[in-house]
């Protein structure tokens, strides 16, 4: 159908024309779900697509046959309180004869069952007094001193600790803390207390973070994102960067380039793995690497935008899924050479069909296309980088603990707040990536805190 030759009726073809793709835009907006944008399931509409809900397999739950065993373990000697000893009987259970009091050499192992309780009272409570002393000949009362640096605290390095890894790596509230040291230690404690000890905590973990900042900038590749957080009510930014055995947070008023150099530096270094949000586009693009998550959710939402939108999402999607199984048999054991065999065709075949979606009459779906074939050798630098993978998924575990406490705590009131939230999760974050326990980092941190020397290196060498 041709072009009207009347003029009244062309202008209005105009904006009929324009009246459609607001209307396809608002549509597209109404239709955004989990699937198909950053929405988390629990905001997800009533209109949603239902959850994929796994097929029954049929097998009954729990540990399969075959699985390896996760057997309790033996706490050493020096942890056991007190040993209580089941004798053996005077005769034989089979033949009734007399058993030797003797141990044999040939005596095998005694069986073992260890029971944990905790004591009645699971703290101890340390008085210092300073007594006093009536002069005889003038009558002036003359006090011993208890030192100042002991009346400065109310708690010692391992409560502090415990408590510091309650609010910091379990996401319990101040309130919380408090109810659990008066209910588990009987120990009554003010929330200002809490607050005071957090802070000490973060004056501890100080030199540690600066160390994980350091060591993730210095970084060949990492993957960074960030999530929104609160001070004081006002929208702040939770900012993560990680490596395979680091992590370091950082909160700023801002989502911008300032603060991405605030956490990674003003020269960034190495490989990023990202979305596509828009600070990203002052990295070099030989030093990006895609987050092909976020991509399967765009590509899904041209599907949903239907017409010629959904063609190019269909393949899209089509790419995702032989991608992602690739990159699963190679983790599985395959060689990078036959991943890149497999993915080279899939690689040419997308970009001859982002640059045909370039030129697709829905402009939004156009524009998309055309920003990623801009984009297309970020897409798989994954390829040849052996630390490189084609998703931020690493990274957003990571946030998951942030993301967690937000919505528990509402954020912080201030900025000390928010170090101490950014110090604590670096360390118990990285902690937890290395497989080193938590409280004891945190109890030697702040033990040398309070000496005045130098904390214990959170990065482990070798």
């Amino acid at each position: 159908m041709g072009e009207p030759s009347c003029p009244g009726c062309r202008e209005l073809a105009k904006v009929v024309a324009v009246q459609e793709a607001r209307i396809r835009d608002l549509e597209a907006r109404l239709a955004q779900n989990s699937s198909n944008s950053s929405i988390p399931p629990s905001a997800n509409p009533p209109s949603a697509p239902p959850p994929v809900v796994k097929k029954p397999t049929g097998r009954k739950p729990g540990g399969q046959n075959g699985h390896p065993p996760h057997l309790r373990q033996r706490l050493p000697a020096e942890r056991v309180t007190e040993p209580i000893i089941h004798y053996v009987p005077d005769t034989c259970e089979r033949c009734r004869g007399a058993l030797p009091a003797e141990v044999s050499t040939d005596t095998p192992e005694p069986r073992w069952h260890q029971v944990v309780e905790l004591p009645e009272i699971p703290v101890q409570v340390t008085e210092h007094q300073a007594h006093a002393r009536l002069c005889p000949c003038c009558n002036h009362t003359t006090w011993a001193v208890i030192p100042e640096p002991i009346r400065r605290r109310v708690c010692g390095p391992r409560l502090t600790a415990t408590m510091s890894l309650l609010t910091g790596s379990l996401h319990v509230s101040k309130r919380g803390v408090e109810s659990f040291v008066e209910s588990v230690f009987g120990l009554p404690i003010a929330l200002g207390t809490i607050s005071n000890l957090e802070q000490e905590m973060s004056e501890a973990l100080q030199s540690a973070h600066a160390e994980a900042q350091r060591a993730v900038q210095e970084a060949d590749c990492k993957n960074v994102d960030e999530t929104g957080w609160k001070r004081a009510g006002q929208r702040y930014w939770l900012w993560g960067a990680a490596t395979a055995f680091v992590v370091c947070f950082l909160i700023a008023p801002k989502r911008n380039a300032a603060s991405l150099a605030q956490l990674l530096g003003k020269k960034i270094k190495g490989i990023i793995c990202s979305d596509r949000f828009s600070v990203y586009k002052q990295l070099r693009l030989g030093q990006r690497q895609l987050c092909w998550a976020h991509l399967k959710r765009d590509f899904q939402k041209l599907i949903d935008r239907g017409g010629e939108s959904a063609i190019f999402g269909e393949k899209g999607q089509a790419v995702a899924a032989i991608l992602f199984r690739e990159w699963h048999l190679f983790r599985g054991g395959g060689s990078r050479s036959q991943l890149q065999f497999e993915l080279k065709p899939i690689r040419h075949a997308m970009r001859a069909w982002l640059d045909e979606g370039s030129r697709c009459a829905d402009k939004k779906t156009a524009t998309f296309c055309k920003n990623l074939l801009e984009l297309e050798p970020a897409l798989w630098k994954f390829l040849f980088h052996d630390d490189v993978e084609p998703t931020n998924n690493h990274m957003e575990r990571q946030l998951r603990p942030g993301v967690l406490w937000r919505k528990n705590a509402f954020g912080c009131h201030s900025d000390n707040g928010c170090r101490f939230v950014e110090r604590i999760l670096t360390v118990t974050q990285t902690l937890k990536l290395q497989k080193r326990p938590v409280l004891d980092f945190l109890y030697q941190a702040i033990t040398a805190h309070r000496a005045g020397n130098t904390g214990p290196k959170l990065i482990a060498e070798g």
